[in-house]
């Protein structure tokens, strides 16, 4: 089970990180036992670690509070500390900020700042489903596999808590650029820690060249975009597709930082529906995409052999309910049109 890899880490002290620079910082932390959980732990984490052994049928969308530690466990990299974004002066209370923008019962919506909206201050379940699909293909190779092996090349992130791009440079990619709105809470301080605690005094050392960078959809003229055109081989999008107004915008985003031959990866849970999911494909193949593969993989169960659970991906299923809906998500690969 996917979500399985996360649990709450209890809250201590950990070091500064200056975000006033483009280019992610690389403390010296204490890495010794740096992942083992204190004596007093609180209650209330050690129960949410276990809700998803205790109710399998729900599959979260989002995971952590903000400004709260995750413990993401790797089977390839091992334990890693996974930061989730704050907003100053924002509620450690995850209800409060759950539902920002989405209409509750009586049809109103919640009050709070136009800037959350933009939902960076959770750990997105799609963000993992891209960063286990890194680690399977970077796997040793086992006779009659076919994996690929590492990811050569350069790499950018879409925004949220960078964990892709974390999984990236440990999966031997040579340039990684994590990238979120300029107003991203992301930007102040989760991205930065999230990739120096998680990636400096590594044994073998980490090689990639990253790097964090400010950056609105469809807006390129901003530094990082006039430096970085076509420079990517690899884009990962994971749940970046919940404003429709924004879709032709992140198009041409996409298309401005993919290098020749380059690929774009999509993961997309259906929280916000199905529709607003399709109607971003349609907009990328207007764009200038094809949709090289496209398929909904269960979060959830896996295969007794330890394989995905896999479908065929539709833009519409009649009468699918709620719940079962939560638990499976899209994943497709984009390449330019010839």
């Amino acid at each position: 089970m996917l979500n399985s890899r996360l649990r709450p880490l209890p809250r201590r002290n950990y070091p500064t990180i200056d975000t006033n620079t483009s280019e992610a910082p690389v403390p010296t932390p204490n890495f010794e036992n740096k992942n083992e959980p204190d004596e007093e732990e609180d209650q209330e984490d050690i129960f949410s670690s276990f809700l998803g052994h205790l109710f399998p049928d729900d599959a979260p969308a989002f995971h952590g509070d903000p400004g709260q530690h995750l413990l993401y466990s790797s089977p390839r990299y091992g334990n890693l500390d996974i930061m989730v974004p704050s907003y100053p002066s924002s509620s450690e209370n995850r209800n409060e900020e759950i539902a920002a923008g989405q209409k509750k019962n009586d049809g109103t919506v919640n009050a709070v700042d136009e800037g959350r909206k933009l939902f960076a201050h959770f750990l997105w379940s799609a963000a993992m489903v891209v960063a286990e699909g890194v680690e399977e293909a970077d796997m040793p190779f086992v006779k009659g596999g076919g994996r690929e092996r590492g990811y050569k090349g350069g790499k950018g992130d879409l925004g949220g808590a960078a964990l892709p791009s974390v999984i990236c440079a440990l999966a031997n990619a040579t340039t990684v650029a994590a990238t979120d709105h300029p107003s991203s809470p992301a930007l102040s301080g989760a991205i930065a820690f999230n990739t120096s605690y998680n990636l400096s005094n590594r044994n073998p050392p980490v090689n990639a060249a990253i790097s964090m960078h400010p950056h609105e959809w469809g807006v390129l003229s901003d530094p990082f975009s006039t430096a970085n055109k076509g420079k990517f081989s690899r884009i990962c999008a994971a749940d970046c597709f919940w404003m429709p107004e924004q879709h032709e915008n992140l198009t041409r985003t996409m298309q401005w930082f993919l290098s020749p031959g380059g690929k774009v990866w999509i993961v997309a849970g259906f929280h916000t529906g199905r529709p607003i999911v399709a109607q971003f494909f349609e907009t990328a193949v207007r764009g200038g995409f094809v949709v090289e593969r496209i398929f909904e993989r269960d979060t959830v169960e896996r295969l007794e052999g330890g394989g995905e659970i896999r479908r065929e991906w539709m833009p519409e299923r009649e009468g699918e309910s709620v719940d079962n809906r939560k638990r499976w998500c899209v994943v497709a690969v984009l390449r330019r049109a010839e």
